[in-house]
């Protein structure tokens, strides 16, 4: 069973190997309803590494956070927060 801060080491880790500036990397845990929201903050020149081309690596972190909380039956999202 992964708990709710696996889930958030597992997407600042995500976070750190994709920016450049790793201490702007950081996380907030928020439940919302039976949702598990975690927000995810960078620097603003490292937002575009984060989001990627079309969205796409926000895309593919979401979807492992969302395959880690469905093996714990949780429900999980992912916010990215503008600095």
């Amino acid at each position: 069973m992964t708990t709710n801060t696996e889930m958030e080491t597992l997407v600042e880790t995500i976070a750190m190997a994709l920016v450049e500036d790793i201490t702007q990397v950081s996380t907030t845990i928020e439940t919302e309803g039976d949702t598990l929201v975690i927000s995810l903050t960078v620097a603003k020149e490292d937002m575009g590494r984060v989001i990627g081309k079309e969205g796409r690596t926000a895309k593919a972190l979401r979807t492992i956070l969302n395959s880690v909380a469905t093996k714990s039956n949780i429900k999980a999202t992912l916010k990215m927060v503008e600095p």
